[in-house]
């Protein structure tokens, strides 16, 4: 009898080793690791953002308003000056409304309160949030030209 190796029926080819089937797997994993590194490098670097933020308004002309008295309380009055910085966007700049809005914050309020550097930036900032309100996002900063109270 000789001692020769049969293929198993129905034309089958051998299982592959263990080692094999070890390597398979490996070079499946690291294509796997590298697809997904590209993938994340190209989100995070190459591609569009759909996110991002509008750039910041562009500076335009400032318009100086002419000082209005203000009734403070106790008899009181405040000279106030203010110049409005619009953006480049700001067709027509009116500054009437910017007054009104002075006016109306300012009234009634007492010199001691006035006289708090803290305070004065305090209302500043406000107006400067209803201003940027009330022209729709044209005006981008409000300055005292004129603050005197007595």
């Amino acid at each position: 009898m000789s001692a020769t190796t049969q293929a198993p029926a129905g034309g089958a080819a051998a299982p592959e080793a263990p080692a094999a089937k070890g390597k398979k797997k490996l070079l499946i994993i690291v294509a796997v690791v590298v697809l997904l590194a590209g993938a994340a490098a190209y989100f995070l670097v190459l591609a569009p953002s759909g996110g991002a933020e509008e750039p910041a308004p562009e500076p335009g002309e400032v318009l100086a308003l002419d000082a209005v008295q203000v009734n403070l309380a106790d008899g009181h009055y405040l000279r106030i000056g203010i110049a409005l910085q619009f953006t480049t966007d700001a067709a027509h700049p009116d500054g009437s409304a910017a007054l009104d809005r002075t006016i109306e914050l300012f009234s009634g309020r007492s010199m001691e309160e006035l006289a708090k550097p803290k305070m004065r930036k305090e209302l500043k900032h406000e107006l400067e949030v209803e201003l940027e309100r009330d022209y729709h996002g044209e005006v981008m900063g409000v300055y005292f030209t004129e603050f005197v109270t007595q």
